[in-house]
């Protein structure tokens, strides 16, 4: 019985994390524009870093 508890504690824990995680994104997808100097990188930011996977920029080989 008390392992059951256990589990039911934790899967309480966890969907309050979640719950918490997810009003925190909402929340800094309000702000959209971090203060200058911030060290936060929002998923945005880290999108557009992201090189495009296109094709490559030499020109193939044989033909």
């Amino acid at each position: 019985m008390k392992h059951v508890l256990n589990l039911y504690l934790l899967g309480a824990g966890l969907s309050l994390l979640s719950i918490f995680v997810r009003l925190m994104e909402s929340l800094g997808g309000l702000l959209e524009s971090p203060l200058p100097g911030s060290s936060w990188i929002t998923r945005s930011q880290l999108t557009n870093t992201e090189p495009p996977n296109g094709l490559p920029d030499h020109p193939s080989r044989g033909v």
